[in-house]
C-alpha cells in the first residue's frame, strides 16, 4: 500500500505542475469546438470575460427590483449558524436546515431588518432558477448557446444562488461541467485536480443537520451511528493564491491548493457572492 500512495503521491504532484498555479482568461466566449478541445477535454479550468454582459440581469438584479419582481415567491433557504452549509463540524458533516420563506423575507435578513438566529442562503439545486424563479429567465438567456452547442446539449439544471458575504460554499465535487455566472458581487474557489481524490476523505464523516432551538441557537442534530475512522495520511505542501481580476461576469480569485491544505480546510473557500447563477450541464 506504501507504494500505491507514493505513486499517487507522484501523480498529484505531476498534475499539479501540468495544472499550473494560474488559471488562463479569454477576453470573450470561445468557439464552442475550440472550447471542447482546449478546456473541456483536458478537464482545465478557464474564466471567461464578457460571457454574459448582454445579460439584462447584470443591471436589473438589485435588491429592490429583485422585491418587486419575485419578493412575494416562497423559496427553499439554506440556513447555519456560521455560514457553512454541508460542512465538517468535529467528526459529523453537517447540512443545513431548510426552511421555506419568500425571497422579501431573505433580503431583509440579509439588510438586518430581520434576524433569524443564522445565516441564510439561497443554494437549492435541481435547477431552482427554474422551478421556483421563472420570472427571472427574462432577463437573461435560458442557457449559454456556446456552451451547451460544445457538449451537444441543452443544461440539466440551471441554479439560482443568492446569500451574503458570510455564506460559503463547502468543498464539494460536481458531477456535470459548470458554468458559473456572476451577476452581483464576487465569489473565491479553491481549485484541486481529480489526481488529489485519494487524499480527500470523503465518506469518513458522520451525516447530522442542524435544527434550531427554542432560544433561537442553532445545533447540529447528530444521527446515532459509528464515529467515523481517522482520516488517511496525506502529502504536505502549500496553497498558491492566484491573480485578481475584475468584477460581474469575471469569477475571481482562485487558488489551487495541496492535498493537506484540502483536508485541513474542508468548509474554509470563501464566498462573496449576492446574485450568482450556475449554468450545470
Amino acid at each position: 500500500m506504501e507504494s500505491v500512495r507514493e505513486r499517487l503521491i507522484r501523480l498529484s504532484e505531476e498534475a499539479h505542475d501540468y495544472l499550473g498555479q494560474s488559471v488562463p482568461f479569454l477576453d470573450a466566449p470561445p468557439d464552442p469546438l475550440l472550447f471542447y478541445r482546449d478546456w473541456i477535454g483536458p478537464n482545465r479550468p478557464c474564466i471567461i470575460r464578457n460571457a454574459c454582459s448582454h445579460w439584462p440581469a447584470l443591471n436589473k438584479w438589485t435588491n429592490e427590483y429583485l422585491r418587486e419582481k419575485v419578493g412575494s415567491k416562497v423559496i427553499s433557504v439554506a440556513i447555519t449558524p456560521n455560514g457553512y452549509a454541508d460542512a465538517v463540524l468535529g467528526d459529523r458533516f453537517v447540512m443545513p436546515e431548510e426552511r421555506q420563506m419568500s425571497l422579501s423575507s431573505v433580503l431583509d435578513i440579509m439588510e438586518g431588518k430581520m434576524k433569524v438566529g443564522g445565516v441564510v442562503y439561497v443554494q437549492k439545486q435541481c435547477s431552482n432558477l427554474l422551478q421556483e424563479l421563472p420570472e427571472l429567465t427574462s432577463d437573461m438567456e435560458p442557457h449559454v448557446p456556446w456552451m451547451s452547442t460544445a457538449l451537444g446539449k441543452l443544461p440539466d439544471a440551471v441554479n439560482f444562488w443568492l446569500g451574503e458575504a458570510s455564506a460559503v460554499t463547502s468543498m464539494h465535487k460536481d458531477h456535470y461541467e459548470n458554468l458559473f455566472c456572476v451577476i452581483s458581487g464576487e465569489k473565491q474557489f479553491l481549485l484541486l485536480p481529480p489526481t488529489d481524490r485519494p487524499f480527500i476523505p470523503y465518506g469518513v464523516y458522520q451525516p447530522a443537520v442542524y435544527h434550531q432551538r427554542d432560544d433561537g441557537a442553532m445545533d447540529p442534530h447528530r444521527p446515532v451511528g459509528p464515529r467515523p475512522d481517522p482520516l488517511p495520511s496525506v502529502p504536505a505542501g502549500s496553497s498558491n493564491q492566484l491573480h485578481r481580476e475584475g468584477r460581474r461576469d469575471v469569477v475571481p480569485p482562485l487558488t489551487v491548493v495541496s492535498p493537506r491544505q484540502a483536508v485541513t480546510r474542508l468548509h474554509r473557500s470563501e464566498l462573496l457572492v449576492r446574485h450568482g447563477l450556475r449554468h450545470q450541464v
